[in-house]
């Protein structure tokens, strides 16, 4: 239970610093390589009698941490995008909508049995997702600006479940701090081809604000990887299960963060997601 708190406490935190980015002018994309390059560094420090060497390539994990390390920097700047074309509530609500991919995973993966209450849950929680998140229109107003919200509902989704099947085939317990440490290099990696091409065929200039926004990101975000893989570790609940409640959590933690710290309105469809919210979570654990 530990490991799931600090796992939604990170991600809230996540939201906080991103949510800032446009009020003091900060390019995604540069921060959110500086990003990955600082989660890695805390990676490196916080490893346990663990050296970073060549031999880690030889683990069993390697494929799937350079698969996530695309998925990671693609799928963020996707929904950076979306927030940009479609709007804030539409790209929060693809990427949280997403949790259908991991549970359905669970199901025919790891031969998980959800029963009418749980399923009853998961569909609450959906629902839930919509109406906490829906805070402005940000409607989708032709097919083409439908391409952005779709991949970040494939690439969240994506990444929950590989990271579910990742740590329950190949990934040994003592190390899971590397891998979540390589997985934030090989983002990093991806980052700077496309930081470069930007550089150079468009003009772009790193700034400092950009570089500090980052560093300020990085540190969080290497812990919210590494407590989600200590949650599924943990084995409290079934993974469809978890999704469920670390997702639903997350949009519940991050609608009040918002209204203290953003003046953000809570209307009657939000407050009414968050009570669908709470009923769902208490039918998952049920």
């Amino acid at each position: 239970m530990l490991y799931l708190l600090l796992s939604i406490f990170f991600n809230a935190i996540l939201f906080v610093i991103i949510k800032s980015f446009a009020k003091f002018n900060i390019d995604t994309l540069q921060a959110l390589v500086v990003n990955y390059l600082v989660a890695f560094l805390v990676g490196v420090l916080f490893l346990d009698n663990q050296t970073f060497s060549s031999s880690i390539f030889n683990q069993e994990w390697i494929i799937g941490s350079v698969f996530l390390g695309f998925l990671f920097i693609g799928t963020f700047y996707a929904t950076a995008i979306t927030s940009q074309k479609n709007g804030l509530s539409v790209a929060s609500v693809a990427s949280k909508m997403s949790v259908v991919i991991p549970i359905l995973s669970g199901v025919l993966l790891f031969q998980e049995v959800l029963n009418s209450i749980k399923i009853g849950g998961i569909i609450l929680a959906l629902i839930a997702v919509y109406f906490t998140s829906k805070k402005e229109k940000g409607e989708v107003q032709s097919f083409g600006n439908l391409l952005f919200p779709t991949l970040v509902f494939v690439g969240a989704g994506t990444i929950d479940a590989s990271l579910k099947y990742l740590q329950s085939h190949y990934l040994p317990e003592n190390q899971v701090g590397i891998f979540s440490t390589v997985t934030f290099l090989f983002a990093f990696i991806v980052g700077i081809f496309l930081i470069g091409y930007k550089i150079i065929f468009q003009q772009t200039k790193i700034k400092g604000r950009n570089v500090l926004g980052g560093i300020i990101l990085g540190i969080p975000n290497y812990f919210s990887l590494f407590y989600l893989i200590k949650m599924l570790e943990a084995k409290a609940f079934q993974s469809a299960t978890l999704f469920t409640i670390n997702n639903i959590s997350i949009v519940i933690l991050t609608s009040l963060v918002g209204m203290l710290f953003f003046k953000e309105n809570l209307n009657k469809r939000n407050i009414f997601g968050i009570l669908l919210a709470l009923l769902a979570i208490f039918l998952v654990t049920y």
